[in-house]
């Protein structure tokens, strides 16, 4: 049986924005039905047009505004969210600190969580903060071009000033794009899986200034190699680092395993919260160093520990949490599924003299349960997942270890909502405020600090 839908392909309608998606879309509901309006914000008269129907909703554009909010700013490139570079951009931004805010709370109320949600952690300057760029390169219109994907498609954008990224970030991959074409390196052509240059990937330290900069190439070869090199040296000031990545795969993952050091040092530095950390092309580091140690004060302060502890940090990556934490800690475990994270980690610990943190490679649910059958008895469990979230057999060992504080560090309100359930039935609650913290600004992603302690 065809279902009626109350709107066609193709209509026109005039309507008032309800409400903002947590992709940051706008919708306006016609008899129940959602319409997604992509730079619609709530409270603006639009008259838009049906482009896509399903059975539970369309997507539409809007053709004309007859009202406008508020809290719309001009973003000055457009081209900012039609890529999703920044998704956010045309809400000011004290509004997207109170939308990531929101995103928490509506869905603790679906959950029937009655718990409270303390304003979100913003920063002074909520542009340029990425310390890291990944962009691809395309042949268009003859021409070799870096830029980014219009979103959901493989359509490269050409952008120059990426808004979000250290503007010195942006200034190499423009130096490094004119030095392939002045030596002519071939872009890579994914349908036919050819050419040279696939990505061009380049991380600053925020506090050393120090720039690796990776090619990411389809074979080893690479022509005009020492050219190449001495001119990228010439145009990069900062370069530390210089190295190129091998991925022969027909495939959307970034980078390939082969690395080969072109010129400089096989790792950069930087730090956080202290530490110093060595950061290789394949290094997992969080792209906003100043948010990122709000974010990790944040769970270090609700710890509250005072040197006599045990921690267990499971997904704990190259260690940048663990490592934070010895400082105040007796004694630290962390677990990571990613071995190259956990070889890091341990040379992280090294390189800062610290011998009370001890990391192994493995699923941290299987690893908690190890733990657990060896009778570890942590004080704080400190959880950082992907954004699926927890498995249900982590919370299960955390139950039963019985560690009196469990700080969660979430990317995902959704499965951090279903979590804050499960460690309930196991006999945790909320203390304290949920603490949301804006990692990447203009975007619509929000992580969170949660403590959580066990009921007696």
């Amino acid at each position: 049986m065809k279902v009626q839908l109350p709107v066609h392909k193709q209509e026109k309608r005039t309507g008032v924005v309800a409400d903002l998606t947590y992709q940051g879309n706008g919708v306006i509901k016609v008899d129940h039905y959602p319409i997604f309006l992509p730079n619609a914000l709530p409270g603006e008269e639009v008259t838009f047009v049906v482009t896509k129907l399903t059975k539970n909703f369309a997507w539409g554009r809007v053709l004309e505004w007859h009202s406008k909010s508020p809290d719309r700013v001009d973003l000055k490139d457009q081209r900012y969210l039609q890529t999703g570079i920044a998704p956010l951009g045309h809400l000011a931004y004290p509004a997207q600190l109170a939308f990531k805010r929101k995103l928490i709370v509506d869905l603790l109320q679906k959950a029937h969580l009655d718990l409270p949600v303390a304003e979100t952690m913003g920063m002074k300057r909520p542009d340029h903060y990425r310390n890291k760029a990944q962009v691809p390169v395309k042949l268009i219109r003859g021409k070799l071009t870096t830029g980014f994907y219009k979103r959901g498609s493989h359509d490269l954008v050409p952008i120059e000033d990426f808004y979000i990224q250290d503007p010195k970030i942006d200034q190499a991959i423009l130096a490094v794009r004119n030095v392939a074409r002045q030596y002519r390196l071939t872009p890579y052509d994914e349908e036919h899986h050819r050419g040279d240059l696939r990505t061009i990937m380049v991380r600053r330290g925020y506090y050393s200034h120090q720039v690796m900069v990776v090619l990411v190439t389809r074979t080893a070869k690479l022509s005009h190699r020492e050219e190449i090199v001495a001119a990228i040296r010439e145009r990069v000031p900062e370069l530390t680092s210089l190295i190129q990545n091998v991925n022969g795969q027909r495939t959307n993952k970034l980078l390939g395993l082969e690395n080969h050091v072109l010129w400089g040092q096989a790792t950069i530095e930087d730090q956080l919260l202290g530490i110093d950390f060595k950061i290789s092309p394949l290094s997992f580091y969080q792209v906003n160093p100043q948010q990122t140690e709000r974010l990790y004060q944040t769970a270090i302060d609700q710890a509250e520990l005072d040197g006599s502890q045990t921690v267990i940090d499971a997904y704990c990556g190259i260690g940048t949490i663990s490592l934070a934490v010895a400082k105040h800690a007796k004694q630290v475990y962390g677990v990571e599924i990613v071995p190259e994270a956990i070889a890091d980690a341990k040379q992280n610990a090294e390189y800062n003299g610290i011998e009370n943190a001890e990391f192994v490679v493995g699923k941290a649910e299987e690893q908690m349960q190890k733990w657990q059958a060896v009778g570890l008895k942590p004080d704080v469990l400190i959880v950082d997942p992907p954004r699926k979230g927890l498995d249900e057999s982590l919370i299960e060992a955390a139950g039963k270890m019985g560690p009196q504080k469990v700080i969660y560090v979430s990317c995902n309100p959704a499965t951090l909502v279903r979590d804050l359930v499960r460690f309930q039935a196991a006999g945790y609650r909320v203390s304290k405020p949920i603490q949301p913290v804006d990692q990447f600004p203009q975007t619509t992603h929000v992580e969170s600090v949660t403590l959580l302690e066990k009921m007696n």
